[in-house]
């Protein structure tokens, strides 16, 4: 795991760097989707979670979730689209499991995208990914501390 400006980046994930939104390939061709350790920086304690339900169908950088924090109130944007097929039933509950753990325990939704390839395209992986994370903190002077 790569640490950029105090923030963790797993290397092996997809990244949307300007939502701050990443993705996860399964084995089973389904897409695991979160936040990513800036975003939730940014926000601060995030105290509300609402993930739309499981059959529903997102587009790829469209309102997956709506996070509210002390700093924040917005949606989520989905790193790809397609079909809701599991959500994280433990953050409506215990939605700093966002702040906690975003790449572990504090994941939003699995989707299963009909187009896989076309849109794990339009995201970025890794050293082009930290590459760009790297820049977009030290542009906006931005991190985990």
């Amino acid at each position: 795991m790569a640490i950029i400006n105090h923030c963790q980046i797993p290397e092996d994930y997809c990244y949307h760097v300007d939502r701050h939104v990443w993705a996860r390939i399964e084995s089973d061709s389904t897409v695991t989707i979160g936040i990513t350790d800036l975003a939730q920086y940014l926000a601060g304690r995030i105290f509300y979670a609402k993930i739309k339900p499981v059959g529903q169908h997102v587009e790829q950088f469209k309102s997956v979730a709506t996070l509210e924090s002390g700093q924040f109130i917005g949606a989520v944007p989905a790193a790809v689209g397609g079909e809701i097929v599991k959500i994280n039933e433990h953050l409506p509950v215990q939605p700093s499991l966002c702040n906690q753990d975003p790449y572990g325990k504090g994941w939003i939704a699995r989707i299963r995208p009909p187009d896989l390839q076309s849109q794990v395209a339009r995201l970025l992986t890794g050293q082009e990914a930290l590459e760009a994370y790297r820049e977009k903190m030290q542009r906006e002077n931005i991190g985990c501390r």
